[in-house]
């Protein structure tokens, strides 16, 4: 359950080495309020789209940063990801990606992704090329933005998980997920936490069931 060699020859458990991503729409921000919190300090990186406009994000920022052991903060370009972080995306028209080694945000140009900008779609595709282990959630929302990522994530043997319609606001985005066969775990808000946390317990990226 370990990683490459770091550092000093000293191997870095997967578990350090975790990335988790998070999408979501209508009604997703009550969804991030029960989820977010439930991470501990040290947790690892979380990178979250959440649809919502631009002159919201300082404030849904803030906020979560005073209810979260972990830090939150406005994704920037270029920036370090860094554990006991929780990154979310800004509203001001570029799709939040990580890079080829998934150890930094970058905020890019581009059409809009399922009528989205920035896309869930756009981070889950760039976090399923990463050589880390991922897990992704995909909460309540309006269409199909993050369906195909999450597939992908999937398809690279990350964890995916889908919130259930019982209580989703609008049960559109995580159901286009189960119906790509995306998904490999259906939970309620109050279980997806510890369900992300998971990532890095087997070996190689982690266990798809």
């Amino acid at each position: 359950m370990t990683s490459a060699v770091a550092g000093a020859g000293r191997p870095v458990p997967a578990a350090r080495r975790a990335l988790l991503c998070i999408g979501a729409s209508t009604g997703g921000i009550a969804v991030l309020d029960r989820i977010l919190p439930a991470l501990p300090a040290d947790c690892p990186p979380v990178l979250v789209v959440q649809h919502i406009l631009d002159n919201f994000i300082d404030g849904l920022v803030r906020r979560l940063d005073g209810l979260c052991a972990a830090r939150v903060r406005v994704a920037a370009d270029g920036a370090a990801i860094e554990r006991g972080t929780i990154y979310i995306a800004p509203g001001d028209g570029r799709h939040l990606v990580v890079d080829a080694t998934g150890s930094h945000c970058h905020l890019v140009e581009g059409p809009p992704v399922k009528g989205h900008r920035p896309s869930v779609d756009a981070l889950f595709l760039s976090v399923a090329a990463v050589p880390r282990p991922v897990a992704a959630a995909l909460l309540t929302g309006m269409g199909s933005d993050g369906a195909e990522g999450l597939r992908a994530i999937r398809r690279a043997g990350g964890l995916t998980i889908a919130q259930d319609a019982e209580s989703c606001t609008v049960y559109g985005m995580p159901r286009a997920a189960v119906e790509l066969g995306a998904v490999a775990r259906v939970l309620p808000p109050d279980r997806i936490a510890a369900a992300l946390l998971e990532v890095g317990a087997s070996p190689g990226r982690q266990a798809a069931g």
